[in-house]
């Protein structure tokens, strides 16, 4: 078979589960679209076409409506699959095309019966997650969005202007391999420019990377010269568990927003546990019984269900009439509420434990509820053991805005190193991921609980999964703002300009609240704004990444097949750390090396100086230390020498960075190094 690039077992992917674009600068203080913004500079990515992989579309959405939206572009060759509950009438020229694709999925499960299927045999979404983020990336303004009357305003997706291509390629128990390339190779057929994918494999499942659909359907894509962003994963804060790792990929990290849906736990020493929630039912003013899940397990349940309140662990007598309190672990937070509900409690608090840190999670609970923070929950545990008869009283939500400091790394954001080429940084960016509101279906239930009958238009929901479409709609306006920039100069201009400070003017913080590095934002959080005028990227196209493929262990073939021109590798490839990529990184360093970039202007005339913060223990150079461009589009190169210090600590990462600043713009990459060895001075 000379044709077939590879061949790999078709597996089961998961999903990777607005006031957004006002922390992001698209607003001002007074609601205003400010006239600096990237919305305001890129026409709010007009008839830029934006490809949703995903669980489908609510189409009846507002946040899909089309007032006013001229006609469709021409380039666009895709359709409206006429399925279960959906028909070519419910496309627009705002969501201008809709397909499923579910063949790779029987093949893994079984042939669909559909008198028991649980979902619609079309485009049409019955989960709510690809509603959610299709309107993250490129919902239309909304006024009055909210869930439960909370988080009331405007919502609005990245690129309200843009159109939408939905591709549903996830389904109940997950998303097929097979489905998500024939998704991509449709997307690319039909005219999709940038491509959205939150989903990705589990974190140890991360594979070669030709035995990933994922991997060589975005490659494909960059080879078309679209953009394909792709969500980190959720395994965090475990090290070493982000996906989607290839380097054409531009792979999302989740962080916090300045909105505060609160809710506290009051105690009768007048001991105060500020929380979060979104909880429609209110309890009244007055304190309950409290108790924890553990104390209130029902016989033969062990004592790790009932802390973390499995269902079907509570004993009612021991619940009913009270607050209870759980341990976040690993089952459903909601579900948890559903246990506490049907044992007869009425109310619940959420205790993160330690490995969640501060990191809050907004829930549209089944009862009145609570998430607080690991601190507050250790000390409440304490009370409830050191108290004859603990009471407690939750108080009703209420939502704000500027909350400090944020954004904050959220705990579940999967983290790197890379686990497929440590030399080669991921996640690349952190976006907003945490408690978002965004348009959601009307099939699913509000907490996505099948206990749970309420449904609701928008709805709040956390991930990398949310962050993922903010920046597929950031790429969207930069695509309709700059339509020549290739993938690798939008995916460059992203990460060069992204912020490393919180609004409280201190460093990126983890939910634990320790200092964050680029293992858990890559190049930062990013900055719309700053992105629209990048100064210098770094420019990649089809033959580096050929180049790098040959340089990667196992992929010579892969790397050969690839190429439209039949190429083969060179004898001595170059090394991965040498890929232009807009951060540095060399996982093993021993003793010396020196690594180079090329920085293509995409600004004007200007003199750029290097600013290096070295990492601890390693000495960096650069040469030349000054660039001089004359003209747009000139390409100049440096290299970057890296020496370990005496006395350097072996084996384990440090991080620093470099900046190319003509007094405008600050080009800045992140430096990430693991010394192995040292040389003699």
């Amino acid at each position: 078979m000379p044709s077939v690039i590879s061949v790999f077992p078709s597996r089961m992917l998961a999903l990777h589960t607005t006031r957004s674009w006002g922390f992001l600068g698209q607003v001002n203080e007074g609601g205003a679209v400010s006239r600096h913004s990237l919305w305001a500079k890129a026409d709010y990515g007009r008839d830029v076409i934006v490809g949703l992989l995903d669980t489908g579309v609510w189409p009846e959405s507002e946040s899909f409506n089309d007032d006013g939206m001229g006609p469709i572009p021409s380039r666009w060759k895709g359709i409206c699959e006429h399925g279960t509950s959906f028909t070519a009438s419910n496309c627009n020229r705002k969501l201008i095309g809709a397909r499923y694709f579910i063949k790779g999925y029987e093949a893994n499960t079984a042939p669909i019966n559909l008198t028991s299927f649980d979902d619609f045999l079309s485009p049409r979404d019955k989960d709510g997650h690809g509603t959610h983020t299709a309107s993250t990336a490129a919902g239309r303004f909304v006024q009055g969005a909210n869930i439960f009357g909370l988080a009331n305003g405007t919502a609005s997706g990245g690129a309200p202007l843009s159109r939408l291509a939905i591709y549903k390629v996830c389904w109940h128990e997950g998303c097929s391999d097979a489905d998500i390339l024939a998704g991509i190779e449709a997307g690319l057929e039909d005219g999709v420019d940038v491509f959205s994918a939150s989903l990705g494999s589990a974190a140890d499942r991360s594979s070669d990377y030709f035995e990933d659909g994922i991997s060589i359907g975005s490659f494909h894509a960059t080879q078309r010269n679209k953009l394909f962003v792709a969500s980190a994963g959720n395994g965090g804060p475990l090290m070493g568990t982000v996906v989607n790792l290839v380097p054409w990929i531009v792979t999302v990290a989740a962080s916090s927003i300045d909105r505060d849906c609160s809710s506290s736990v009051v105690l009768p020493n007048n001991k105060i546990f500020k929380g979060g929630s979104l909880s429609a039912l209110h309890l009244e003013r007055r304190f309950y019984p409290l108790v924890s899940g553990g104390e209130a397990r029902a016989s033969g349940v062990n004592s790790t269900a009932g802390n973390e309140c499995f269902p079907k662990s509570l004993d009612r007598e021991k619940v009913k009439g009270k607050i209870v309190a759980c341990l976040r672990g690993s089952n459903g937070r909601v579900d948890k509420g559903v246990a506490v509900r049907e044992a007869g409690g009425v109310g619940m608090i959420l205790m993160n434990e330690q490995e969640d840190g501060d990191s809050i999670i907004d829930d549209a609970h089944v009862l009145p509820a609570t998430n607080i923070v690991a601190e507050d929950g250790a000390s409440l545990s304490e009370y409830i053991r050191n108290s004859r008869f603990p009471k407690a009283y939750i108080t009703a939500p209420t939502c704000s805005v500027d909350a400090t400091p944020a954004p904050v790394m959220a705990s579940f954001s999967s983290p790197g190193p890379n686990s497929l080429l440590p030399d080669v940084l991921k996640p690349d960016i952190t976006a907003p991921g945490l408690n978002i509101l965004a348009a959601y279906s009307e099939a699913a239930t509000a907490s996505g609980s099948d206990a749970d009958n309420r449904r609701v238009k928008y709805n709040v929901l956390s991930g990398t999964s949310m962050s993922c479409p903010h920046v597929a709609g950031i790429a969207a306006l930069l695509k309709a703002l700059h339509p020549d920039w290739s993938p690798a100069a939008i995916k460059s201009a992203i990460m060069t300009s992204a912020a490393h400070m919180d609004n409280s003017r201190h460093a990126l913080r983890k939910s634990s609240l320790q200092i964050a590095n680029p293992f858990n934002y890559g190049a930062g959080h990013v900055d719309p704004n700053a992105a629209a005028d990048p100064g210098l990227v770094y420019d990649l196209n089809e033959q580096d990444y050929f180049l790098f493929l040959c340089t990667v262990s196992n992929q010579h073939s892969v790397a050969v097949g690839l190429r439209r021109n039949n190429a083969t590798c060179p004898t001595n490839p170059p090394s991965t750390s040498d890929l232009n990529y807009p951060s540095i990184s060399v996982s093993n360093l021993a003793g010396l090396a020196s690594v180079t970039r090329t920085l293509t202007n995409v600004g004007g005339e200007g003199t750029y100086e290097a600013v290096v913060r070295a990492p601890a223990g390693i000495q960096v150079e650069i040469w030349p230390s000054k660039l001089h461009f004359r003209k747009r589009g000139e390409r100049k190169s440096f290299s970057m020498k890296l020496r370990v210090k005496e006395g350097a600590s072996m084996g384990e990462y440090v991080f620093g960075h470099v900046t190319w600043t003509d007094g405008k713009h600050r080009v800045r990459s992140p430096i990430v190094v693991k010394p192995t060895s040292s040389l003699p001075y």
